[in-house]
């Protein structure tokens, strides 16, 4: 898994790393344009604990979403902090895979 949205994604769910990702390989459990209907600064208290995370099997390791992340919370799987590593496993569960 080339990319990996980590734990600092909750609460903020800025769209702006899906509309760059080429491939349109980043997604989450609420739609995006639902995400875009509501201001930033509401999105924690009307979806707590919602983030967006990145199909790694569709992920082409291109490095747009870096850039775009307010929240800094994309990492590549080997820069993701000690502190995260959890969020690999997470990220991909949340497209029914497991860490390879």
């Amino acid at each position: 898994m080339p990319h990996v949205i980590t734990r600092h994604c909750v609460g903020t769910c800025d769209t702006v790393c899906a509309q760059v990702c080429p491939v349109e390989c980043i997604h989450g459990p609420v739609p995006q344009a639902t995400l875009r209907s509501v201001p930033a600064a509401e999105r924690g208290v009307r979806f707590p604990g919602v983030q967006l995370y990145i199909d790694p099997d569709e992920c082409i390791d291109c490095g747009a979403c870096l850039q775009e992340c307010p929240a800094q919370a994309i990492h590549m799987d080997c820069d993701v902090p000690l502190e995260l590593r959890a969020d690999i496993e997470a990220n991909a569960r949340f497209f029914g895979r497991r860490v390879r």
